[in-house]
């Protein structure tokens, strides 16, 4: 099978995408949902929420992991799909999908990834997932026999690749939303037989795909593949919905760390600490880490500026990353704050939200300490993933994000 291919996809009727569309399920709150449906005169009774987070149409004291939310996930598929607001394609297309965010704008393609290339690391990870998320994705997606959340890929520099998506966004897009948070959504629809299999020939000759966002979902489609494989049922779901973009135009944000203490440390004796790893210098206004290696620290009402100190920076894709030197050189030898996934004296906050969110949470007594980080890199992500390496937990923050229900993949 090839890397990627075109198939039906099931999308929002036409003049129906507005009413559809939603924010990706995985950032918002079962109570932000259920507010954003139920809320207000009319609500929202097509929202793809009611698909993508089923525990809103169930009693609020639900466990979101229950049978029965995934079980009115498939009904409430079912009820938009007799209510014809939603519909498949007579055959199978690729699609663009546009992003526009102010003045960022990044173009790529929505298509089928397959499983065996992510199996064997051609369509390359790096994070490592939890068991529990997986577990969810995989119940969703064999409940609806169907992959409704999209993975986030990139592709490496390719200007054939390029020029063949841009060609399909031209004209009239099929879909046209802006969403609530401003962000732009357009989807235009490809079905050119010789125009599909000349962008398939194009991505075959890529020697690797990577995964940007959506770790448990690719790793939830790889598992309902294998399951359905010993089945005897290969062709059923041996491919994952992806919107592939390329990598210079995706934006990662900053991912920036607050920590609730000083781990028993006086103001001055934490700042003392800093210069064995850290050039430290006081600064009149917010600092926005303006390159690698560069960090900015809010502490009792003022910013500071570190510089680490150039030796410390190792020839390594992944102790060399920001997120990595913070941790080595701060957090764990003087916050004491070894694991970032479990410690609960820290936090993340996403560069989406703004320094000013980093003084909030110091101001109001909630934490001691913020940090804000430099963002990473696309080519360190890239580099990370081909030494078969993870990043540290929150590494990446990617904006804009995609939404719900332009696009889906049915499993048959």
């Amino acid at each position: 099978m090839s890397l990627i291919r075109p198939f039906r996809g099931l999308r929002p009727a036409a003049g129906q995408a507005g009413a559809v569309a939603a924010p990706p399920y995985d950032v918002l709150s079962s109570d932000e949902a259920r507010s954003i449906v139920h809320g207000g005169a009319t609500g929202k009774p097509w929202s793809f929420l009611h698909i993508s987070k089923p525990e809103i149409d169930l009693p609020a004291d639900t466990d979101p992991y229950a049978p029965e939310v995934y079980a009115k996930a498939a009904e409430n598929l079912q009820k938009m799909l007799a209510a014809g607001i939603l519909a498949r394609d007579a055959t199978p297309c690729y699609y663009a999908y546009r992003l526009t965010m102010g003045d960022h704008v990044q173009t790529g393609l929505v298509a089928a990834a397959n499983v065996a290339d992510y199996d064997s690391n051609r369509i390359r990870k790096h994070e490592f997932t939890r068991p529990d998320k997986e577990d969810d994705r995989v119940r969703q997606i064999e409940a609806l026999d169907a992959q409704t959340g999209p993975v986030l890929l990139a592709y490496p520099a390719s200007a054939t690749a390029d020029e063949l998506i841009d060609a399909i966004a031209q004209g009239a897009p099929a879909a046209d939303v802006t969403a609530d948070d401003g962000i732009r959504h357009q989807i235009w629809v490809l079905t050119d037989a010789a125009r599909i299999a000349a962008i398939t020939q194009a991505f075959d000759a890529m020697p690797a795909l990577y995964i940007a966002d959506g770790h448990h979902r690719s790793a939830a489609a790889s598992r309902v593949a294998a399951a359905r494989h010993q089945q005897g049922r290969e062709q059923s779901a041996d491919a994952f919905l992806s919107v592939i973009f390329p990598h210079h135009q995706m934006k990662i944000l900053d991912y920036n760390r607050v920590v609730r203490d000083l781990h028993g440390l006086e103001k001055s004796a934490l700042v003392a600490r800093l210069a064995t790893a850290f050039a430290v210098e006081d600064s009149p206004g917010q600092v926005h880490p303006a390159r690698p290696g560069e960090f900015g620290m809010y502490l009792a009402g003022r910013w500071h500026r570190l510089g680490i100190k150039p030796e410390l920076i190792p020839d390594d894709p992944v102790a060399s990353l920001d997120v990595s030197l913070l941790s080595d050189h701060l957090l764990a030898p003087i916050l004491g704050i070894a694991d970032l996934r479990r410690d609960k004296r820290i936090d993340f906050v996403g560069g989406i939200r703004g320094l000013a969110e980093l003084e909030k949470r110091v101001d109001s007594g909630e934490m001691a300490v913020a940090f804000a980080l430099h963002p990473t890199r696309m080519d360190q992500l890239m580099a990370v993933a081909d030494s078969n390496n993870v990043m540290p937990p929150k590494s990446t923050w990617f904006e804009p994000k995609l939404a719900d229900g332009l696009v889906s993949h049915l499993l048959d």
